[in-house]
């Protein structure tokens, strides 16, 4: 039978991001998807060595628009880990509250692209609208609707006042009812069913062989989310992951869904739980020695290795982010599929090429 290459991206209709697969297919049946990477190097890792280790936070921000945050949050537990510098426990609060707005903002943008790849496009602007609601108050609360620049080293370089805290929760409990109720239409829809249930089934063994990370291994059934760790104030909240076992498309939608509805949860008993105190510890010397950090984006595990000298610059900075880690996960769902459901499959791990190449 004669093998056809097929050409996926940079640019497509579905996926906002350059992603390039090229696709060796028998008739419609895919028997190989071979990636192509590089459309978006920026040459961050290296820039951060030429720029004042305090600034650092502020450009691995804009590696990604919607995992920003958690972007900052790494680098900064690991120079923390260095420093050996005590974060006052006011803005661990913080940054959880502020994590999981950017969590809730992510899955929801997610949710909404994969209702409009499916061709429900006002499920796609309804999911979008509450994000707005999210938005609004990330903007609120940091000034910013998009880049926070909150996190610094030592701490958060703004508080939120006990009015602002009681609006969030206010806020969260009016969209709260809309989400389950797109989420109802989402998840039962017969033909979002007929387009996600058994299409792109990984297996929680191949998941952990090809080191899948996130909602991609959660949905495989791999109980592993790096909150557990306890970093930030996680250690203090009620937290357990939440695991599909399905391994399809389906079951990642649900994973992802049911973390929205998580991430409301987490602020509420950060909002509730949350100490009076200072916001930031001042740093009085440069860091000297190495350290790394691992943080869970909505994508799934962030990886950041920190070298530092003594210096006022770095001596090394380096990133592995969760769509790399998928990347293999991704290549080995496409083997077998139908060429109409690549769109899908490749949307399901969420994919950031702007993390992934830097």
């Amino acid at each position: 039978m004669a093998k056809v290459v097929v050409p996926f991206g940079p640019q497509h209709p579905v996926l906002p991001e350059p992603v390039h697969l090229t696709l060796i297919c028998e008739e419609d049946l895919v028997k190989q998807a071979i990636p192509a990477i590089g459309y978006c190097h920026r040459g961050i890792e290296k820039l951060a060595e030429q720029k004042p280790f305090q600034q650092v936070p502020f450009l691995v921000e804009r590696i990604c628009g919607i995992c920003n945050f958690m972007h900052a949050l790494a680098y900064c537990q690991a120079v923390e880990k260095i420093l050996k510098l005590e974060v006052p426990p006011r803005s661990k609060y913080l940054r959880v509250i502020w994590a999981e707005l950017n969590r809730m903002r992510s899955h929801l943008l997610w949710l909404g692209l994969l209702a409009d790849s499916i061709g429900f496009e006002s499920v796609f602007m309804q999911f979008w609208r509450i994000r707005e609601r999210v938005i609004d108050l990330i903007e609120e609360t940091t000034g910013a609707r998009i880049i926070l620049s909150t996190n610094i080293i030592g701490g958060v370089r703004r508080d939120i006042t006990h009015e602002l805290l009681q609006k969030i929760k206010k806020v969260l409990d009016e969209i709260r009812p809309e989400i389950e109720e797109l989420g109802y239409v989402l998840l039962n829809d017969y033909s979002i069913k007929q387009r996600a249930v058994d299409k792109g089934v990984l297996s929680k063994e191949d998941a952990h062989k090809l080191g899948a990370v996130g909602p991609t291994a959660r949905g495989s059934g791999i109980e592993k989310d790096n909150r557990t760790l306890g970093y930030a104030a996680y250690g203090d909240l009620p937290f357990a992951p939440i695991v599909e076992t399905a391994g399809d498309c389906y079951a990642r939608t649900l994973v992802r869904y049911k973390e929205t509805l998580q991430a409301m949860d987490l602020i509420h008993e950060a909002i509730n739980r949350i100490p009076q105190g200072e916001i930031a510890t001042p740093v009085d010397e440069w860091p000297n020695g190495e350290a790394f950090e691992i943080v869970e984006q909505p994508r799934g595990e962030v990886f950041y290795y920190v070298k530092a000298n003594g210096t006022i610059n770095l001596e090394r900075l380096r990133i592995r982010t969760p769509t790399f880690s998928n990347i293999p996960a991704l290549l080995h769902m496409l083997v077998g599929c139908h060429i109409e459901d690549v769109p899908i499959i490749t949307l399901s791990i969420d994919p950031c090429i702007s993390c992934t190449e830097r």
